[in-house]
């Protein structure tokens, strides 16, 4: 791969998706597209990038999708889900409880893990959820790892990474070697696709939103427009959820830190209300709102 090549890749995966790739990460680009290559029937890179530079669109989705397919597991960094078990859900139920509904955004859903780490998480808080309505979005840029979530199966490797035994047992039913998330669950969990850089006004306000591990892959004007966009899209008193290593801290001040919770911020920015008369969550312009997930009594 010529220097040339690798420039016009960076480019690229920066317009199309935010990532940002170093003039170091040319071994990480090889390891990921070089099997992309011979999958299309293309001795190298060099082909590669000469087939898309020629206006192959399909190609050009694949390399994206390649090259933004990130590492997830269930209940990953365990700290964020105690926050959303221990904080955040307590204080929603109880600022939401005249009108019974709860709507949560994954906005780097992945292959799924994280989704069906929450959606079994309130499973578990049973009669305390009966007769809510639960909304659990999960979005990805790719449409394979989106594809993979729907199904919900798991290899025995990837059931072993955070989750507990008792709830394999309890949430999974083995199929052969595999492992799939029980219907009930995968029911909870809605998918699209989307990418992050472009407007997502449409999925209407959300009372939570998990956003991690995806935007310490932008350069910061990008991150900064994402958080501004963000704050718009979520209630004044909800909650957002970032990685480990993200903040807002010195970039906006859409959001402020949650106290004594790491990775967990609260808007700081009124967002725009929506005009009066449209269904609650719903986008101005939407005709109909996401199906919900209604918890039954006593699960």
């Amino acid at each position: 791969m010529t220097p040339l090549d690798y420039d016009y890749l960076r480019k690229i995966l920066k317009d199309r998706s935010g990532l940002v790739l170093s003039a170091d990460k040319q071994y990480l680009v090889e390891s990921r597209l070089v099997p992309l290559a011979r999958k299309a029937g293309l001795p190298g890179i060099v082909e590669l990038v000469q087939k898309m530079k020629a206006g192959d669109e399909r190609l050009t989705v694949d390399v994206v999708e390649a090259m933004t397919t990130n590492e997830t597991f269930f209940f990953r960094d365990k700290v964020p889900f105690d926050h959303f078990r221990e904080t955040i859900v307590p204080k929603v139920l109880q600022a939401r409880a005249s009108r019974k509904s709860l709507r949560i955004w994954c906005a780097a859903g992945s292959t799924g893990q994280e989704p069906y780490s929450l959606a079994m998480i309130l499973k578990e808080m049973g009669s305390q959820l009966a007769g809510w309505r639960i909304d659990i979005l999960a979005t990805d840029i790719s449409v394979e790892v989106q594809e993979k979530s729907k199904a919900g199966i798991y290899s025995q490797f990837e059931v072993q990474r955070g989750l507990p035994i008792q709830m394999l047992v309890k949430y999974f039913k083995q199929v052969g070697e595999t492992w799939q998330v029980n219907a009930d669950i995968r029911a909870m969990v809605q998918h699209r696709q989307l990418n992050l850089l472009q407007d997502f006004s449409h999925l209407g306000t959300f009372d939570i939103v998990f956003c991690r591990n995806v935007l310490i892959y932008f350069d910061q004007d990008t991150k900064i427009a994402v958080f501004n966009r963000l704050v718009k899209s979520m209630e004044p008193d909800g909650f957002l959820v970032l990685g480990a290593a993200e903040t807002v801290v010195g970039l906006t001040d859409a959001f402020k830190p949650y106290p004594d919770r790491r990775g967990l911020y609260s808007p700081n920015v009124l967002p725009t209300r929506a005009a009066p008369g449209l269904v609650p969550g719903l986008a101005a312009g939407a005709t109909t709102a996401p199906r919900p997930f209604k918890i039954a009594t006593g699960s």
